[in-house]
């Protein structure tokens, strides 16, 4: 017990175990796929050479992710002894590098997950209960080693340091236990989440994952993929806790003014026939030059034909629908029965949707911002009028439909970023689903617009890549761009904010050119 080595070891894993633990028990909760320490293995995958992990497969067979996993763990652990050592002299210094380990597993998580307000919530919690054990454990184990330096010079000295001696590993123990209650309840959490994934990877939906069409790419590196994979779709939502639901025990409801109620089960909703598109969806908070729009390949059910199948009546003029979390969102009719594909989906990108993206079943709706269409975790469709009903944003002072706005964006180069005199590529994406991109035009320094190169259009519903070749002198200059749609509206550049129907403005950046 007198070695400083013993004592700053058990500090610092129990310490770290305790992080971890709660890390683990707020993945558990929020249902977040992976947990830091398992998102940090993930990566560790992400970032080894192929012929490395061909070798550990061939040794390990299946048992690879199970073995890094544990291995990951190891050496969490063999760092946090080591600091524990470390806190003991020099406690600040030690609990930097806790907070830079957080740091790492932040990063793992935030490359793992979809980006969200709960994104990395596990690691902070785990960080600020990791400084707590180090605050509370820390003087006790000081004080416990006191002898080690000071002989006892009296029998009350004797006394005291093994009264500390106790307290530190009663304390310890005490924290450890509870460290591995809180895990296991984690990992009972975790559960839910674990069935629903072994359900998507059950599910045999026949949804394709097409190539990205010839010509959508313009070619300038740092322009954001015309594709959106599932982990880098943005996501909007007001789910704290992301709602798991088995698609045996999802139905769908639609009544209202219809002439035949419909209760669907997924296998009822799936078995009439999918219908598949490229959809760009945009939250209505994607402010000017924003990055809350993405664009993927969706396969689903169209809900007009599920409409059809109830036979709306006359006087209808909207549609409201219900998320499982009760969350609601009206959407006009018009947008549901014209010719836009838009569907109740369960796929993207040939996968079934990930819970964060709504599994087992979402709308989507070409043309219109998430916040009057995009319903995660459809439970509910209930066809209604405008005037009869106020969905959940529309209550909080947004407009009750919501089209989305012709809007362009530069990706490249960065607001503020330096680049050398000569011929630069500027590019970026320019939007009005459901109604097209005609041209996209770029101004240097208030002069002529010039237009820009196109990537091809295989659907109005799209985003479309642009590139300018910009002959750039050295000095500082402002860049603006704007984009004209298929109706001959050109973007405004009155800049207004996201309230209460979507912003408006050209983006405009600075750049230094040396």
């Amino acid at each position: 017990m007198n070695s400083r080595w013993f004592r700053g070891s058990l500090l610092g894993l129990v310490a770290a175990g305790a992080g971890l633990a709660v890390s683990e028990a707020a993945s558990g909760y929020l249902h977040q796929r992976v947990s830091p320490v398992v998102a940090l293995a993930e990566e560790i995958i992400r970032l080894t050479p192929g012929p490395v992990i061909e070798f550990v497969i061939s040794i390990v067979g299946q048992n690879d992710k199970p073995l890094l996993i544990t291995m990951t763990l190891l050496g969490v652990a063999v760092v946090s002894a080591l600091v524990g050592v470390l806190v003991l002299r020099f406690t600040l210094i030690a609990q930097l590098i806790f907070v830079g380990l957080g740091f790492v597993l932040a990063w793992a998580a935030g490359d793992r997950l979809t980006s969200s307000t709960t994104t990395y919530v596990p690691t902070v919690l785990g960080v600020v209960t990791t400084l707590l054990v180090l605050a509370l454990l820390t003087p006790l184990a000081n004080r416990a080693g006191e002898e080690s330096d000071v002989s006892a010079t009296s029998t009350w000295e004797a006394e005291d340091r093994a009264h500390s001696r106790r307290q530190f590993l009663q304390w310890s123990g005490a924290v450890a236990a509870g460290a591995v209650v809180v895990g296991v309840v984690g990992l009972a959490l975790e559960r839910g989440r674990a069935a629903v994934e072994a359900a998507r990877r059950s599910l045999r939906l026949h949804a394709t994952d097409p190539l990205t069409p010839k010509g959508v790419s313009v070619g300038v590196a740092g322009i954001v993929p015309w594709k959106t994979s599932q982990d880098r779709f943005y996501r909007i939502d007001t789910a704290l806790v992301v709602p798991q639901i088995l698609p045996k025990d999802w139905s769908l409801r639609i009544h209202g003014m219809v002439d035949r109620e419909l209760v669907l089960s997924y296998d009822e909703l799936r078995i009439r026939g999918l219908t598949e598109a490229w959809l760009t969806l945009c939250c209505v908070s994607n402010d000017v030059g924003g990055g809350l729009i993405s664009n993927a390949w969706f396969s689903g059910v169209k809900v007009s034909t599920l409409l059809e199948e109830a036979g709306v009546q006359s006087g209808a003029d909207a549609v409201l629908s219900t998320s499982d979390d009760g969350w609601t969102a009206g959407t006009p009719l018009g947008a549901l029965t014209d010719d836009r594909n838009a569907m109740l989906a369960i796929a993207m990108n040939g996968e079934p949707l990930t819970p964060e993206h709504g599994f087992p079943v979402r709308m989507v709706v070409p043309g219109l911002y998430g916040y009057v269409s995009g319903t995660k975790w459809i439970r509910e469709i209930e066809v209604t009028r405008f005037d009869d009903f106020s969905a959940f944003w529309t209550q909080r002072g947004w407009s009750a439909q919501g089209p989305v706005k012709t809007e362009s964006r530069i990706d490249v180069p960065g607001d503020g970023s330096n680049v050398a005199a000569g011929q630069v590529a500027v590019g970026g994406v320019a939007w009005a689903q459901h109604t097209g991109i005609a041209k996209v035009e770029v101004r240097v320094d208030d002069g002529a617009w010039g237009e820009a190169q196109l990537g091809t259009d295989p659907t109005v519903d799209s985003w479309r890549q642009w590139a300018y070749a910009w002959d750039a002198t050295a000095g500082d200059h402002q860049l603006q761009v704007r984009a004209t749609d298929n109706s001959g509206y050109t973007q405004t550049e009155q800049r207004v904010g996201v309230v209460p129907n979507g912003a408006t403005g050209w983006h405009t950046i600075d750049v230094s050119v040396s």
